[in-house]
């Protein structure tokens, strides 16, 4: 299938932050892009901004009549986040259309180009970001697919220059849930992070571990294998050990980062290899785990040959991803960040670096619980976790794809949580709450539609509450 030669493409779940990438990418070469979602969200908007159509309604009559004159050169991209029930996914395969997911598509369009694919349960987003700004900076031909909206770029998709002598880059973010990374065709392989999750997909942590092998297993022979050195361990002995395999993290012996300072909006630290070292690198974003994400986006920098004074002035600019620890508001009495953690070790790493940041300012933190099968497959693990802060506000689980199970609800997380104050609130009710309370160091944490609440607190905060 040559993507490039196809008359249109219909997006089953266009909203979601992957495939509105690909949506991006099938814009920009010309090819018409319909799509349907669930609900508006400011991605959609910019998505119909860029000329794309977009239905909210799971209909067969919203289907675009020219779509629907022929099933020839016609490609239905899909997210396993669309439920079975679905209408137009139903309709589309009995009348013939090629239905593809995400992944297979994402594995076609760089199937051809050198792959740095960037995989683990925590980290991914950041740490691909930021391997694809390092590189760009340095003036390398690049393109990226990113689950994430960068703060530099603003946007999830970069793009490659087509006119260039230098042959492209390709930087992916490796998605294990469904197994999607297993398209993929890496030269170069990241990982971050190995902890069970999507338990509903891959049964228990074993299967997920085994995930995370197979798709280290498809790194090229003569490629190469980062990977945060606790990760590697665990999966340990690699399937495929002809590969060079190259462990970092804070506390390796390969590459490390060494006299470490936290400060409020970012790090500094050293790199160390074992044959060279940069001194006194900024990284101008909090957090210990970030630290982590730069030594792999740093080690594949420099595997391409970026010196050490551009790797030093792209991690100066570097500005984050939205929702990763993302500074929303501070001033003399509230400080405020948002984060798209979602898994209890995600949770833990991002309130210990508040925590190291703020060690003597009370910490509350708003906590929206995302999936039912995640709530109640981690439930003591998230407990534990969010009880690094001194308050702890919890909403409604966010139920994405799923439908409500039994006796799983927010509310099963309270009784194990430590923290000092503890309650349930709703959205609507949050605002009132926090004027009565008037926190001092404010976190949102979650991965469902907790961000539409970061404007209105903003908005709150700034009129001088």
């Amino acid at each position: 299938m040559n993507l490039k030669d196809l008359h249109s493409v219909y997006f089953l779940g266009i909203g979601g932050i992957g495939m509105s990438a690909i949506a991006r990418w099938f814009n920009h070469i010309g090819v018409p892009v319909w799509g349907y979602d669930k609900t508006p969200s400011p991605l959609t908007h910019s998505l119909e901004s860029e000329g794309m159509k977009i239905t909210y309604t799971d209909s067969i009559s919203e289907l675009p009549g020219s779509f629907l004159a022929s099933t020839e050169n016609r490609l239905v991209i899909w997210t396993p986040a669309i439920p079975k029930d679905s209408v137009l996914k139903n309709y589309l395969t009995e009348q013939g259309y090629e239905l593809k997911k995400r992944s297979e598509v994402l594995g076609l369009i760089t199937k051809d180009m050198y792959s740095v694919a960037v995989a683990g349960t925590h980290g991914k987003t950041t740490t691909s970001s930021m391997v694809a700004h390092l590189l760009k900076h340095a003036g390398k031909n690049i393109a990226a697919f990113l689950g994430g909206l960068t703060q530099n770029y603003q946007s999830n998709l970069i793009l490659n220059d087509e006119e260039s002598d230098q042959d492209p880059i390709v930087v992916v973010e490796a998605d294990e849930f469904d197994r999607s990374f297993l398209h993929l065709h890496p030269n170069i392989s990241i990982l971050t992070s190995a902890d069970p999750d999507h338990l509903d997909i891959y049964a228990d942590g074993s299967h997920v571990m085994e995930g995370f092998r197979d798709f280290l297993a498809l790194t090229a022979p003569k490629g190469m294998i980062i990977g945060q050195y606790k990760a590697l361990e665990k999966l340990a002995p690699l399937k495929n050990p002809s590969v060079e395999s190259i462990p970092y993290g804070i506390g390796s012996k390969r590459i490390r980062a060494n006299n470490i300072v936290a400060g409020i909006r970012g790090f500094r630290f050293d790199y160390v290899n074992e044959d060279e070292e940069i001194k006194d690198l900024y990284l101008p974003l909090p957090g210990f785990h970030n630290i982590e994400n730069a030594l792999a986006a740093i080690t594949t920098a420099l595997h391409f040959g970026v010196d050490e004074e551009t790797v030093k002035a792209g991690l100066l600019s570097y500005r984050g991803v939205k929702r990763r620890f993302e500074l929303v508001f501070e001033d003399a009495n509230h400080v405020y960040i948002d984060d798209y953690a979602h898994h209890p070790e995600e949770i833990r790493a991002f309130l210990a670096s508040v925590r190291a940041i703020y060690p003597n300012k009370r910490i509350t933190a708003v906590f929206q619980p995302h999936l039912f099968t995640r709530t109640r497959d981690f439930a003591e693990g998230f407990s534990e976790s969010l009880s690094l802060a001194d308050e702890v506000i919890l909403l409604d689980i966010y139920p994405a794809r799923e439908l409500p199970i039994p006796g799983v609800t927010s509310d099963m997380l309270l009784e194990g949580i430590k923290a000092p104050v503890k309650s349930l609130q709703t959205k609507e009710g949050l605002i009132p709450y926090l004027a009565q309370t008037q926190p001092e160091v404010l976190v949102t944490i979650g991965a469902g539609d907790i961000d539409r609440l970061v404007e209105p607190i903003h908005k709150w905060l700034s009129n001088g509450n």
